[in-house]
């Protein structure tokens, strides 16, 4: 191992005493479920240098003093909003077990990478439905049969779909594609089905960004864009308990399931019995043309 590990016993997460050594353990345990899906794209740290109670600071430039045996590819990146200058950032690559363990040992809590990879940036290897539910008690049920309407239309589009708890509060859902697509036809096809689906389920369904007029699961097309993060599967979510991002069968997501469910011990349980459910989004073949074109009529 080409990590060195400092200050294990720090307490990350105040509420329930989990350090930094067990978060070093989890994800040396995860690492064969986990490295396939950062390798290769652009990775964002985002640290939490003196846990949750300290906050964080996001760092897409790899840091100086980065390991040489941790690769780095240059992209250029424009502000949130598009408004600004652009500017070159050196952005590392969790290739590796160790680059991996070298990312917690900075600190970071959940592993956020690109959509799509170093040798075709500007093509996606899938579209995302992110479903974020109101703040409300029995708002996760809702999400859970939201996330079943988005799998069925996508079905209907002839699309296979996977699913995973986001690890905070919400569902990821994902569509692996054929890396043909751009990333404003991702957005679109996105967008289209959102609002398809806003239509069909008015106060279940909704596309509003603002949480004060907004009614219902908001599933977010715009998070479908060049230089989007998310955190990947397996990742450890800077929440209460330290829940995981987990791939769930289809069958599995019941109205009785709960984000929280998912700790690091029961993710790394699952692992070990079913492999890994995501790994079918590392093979995506499937062409986004047709489907694309038939919500738009």
């Amino acid at each position: 191992m080409k990590v060195k590990l400092s200050s294990a016993e720090r307490v990350l997460f105040p509420d329930d005493g989990i350090t930094k050594g067990d978060l070093f353990d989890y994800y040396g345990s995860a690492t064969n479920a986990i490295v396939p899906h950062l390798k290769d794209r652009p990775f964002t740290m985002k640290r939490w240098r003196e846990g949750l109670s300290g906050g964080s600071f996001f760092q897409k430039q790899a840091p100086k003093g980065i390991p040489d045996w941790i690769p780095t590819r240059v992209f250029r990146t424009w502000p949130r909003g598009g408004k600004g200058e652009s500017r070159l950032v050196d952005f590392p690559l969790v290739n590796s077990r160790d680059a991996l363990l070298w990312m917690v040992q900075m600190h970071c809590i959940d592993m956020n990478a690109w959509y799509s990879r170093v040798d075709k940036p500007d093509r996606p290897d899938w579209v995302l439905f992110d479903l974020d539910p109101p703040e409300e008690d029995s708002a996760f049920a809702l999400c859970v049969r939201v996330a079943h309407y988005v799998h069925g239309a996508l079905e209907d589009l002839g699309l296979e779909s996977y699913v995973k708890t986001s690890g905070a509060d919400g569902i990821h859902v994902i569509v692996p594609i054929a890396r043909r697509s751009t990333y404003d036809e991702t957005y679109e096809f996105a967008e289209l089905l959102s609002r398809k689906l806003e239509a069909e389920h008015p106060g279940e369904v909704t596309t509003e960004w603002l949480k004060k007029k907004r009614s219902g699961v908001l599933v977010d097309h715009r998070q479908n864009g060049h230089g989007k993060t998310i955190a990947s599967v397996y990742s450890v979510r800077p929440k209460p308990g330290a829940p995981v991002s987990t791939p769930l069968g289809w069958d599995e997501l019941t109205e009785q399931v709960q984000p929280r469910d998912f700790s690091m011990q029961v993710a790394l349980g699952r692992i070990d019995e079913h492999g890994d459910l995501f790994e079918p989004v590392l093979r995506g073949k499937q062409m986004l043309g047709p489907a694309l074109k038939a919500l738009r009529g």
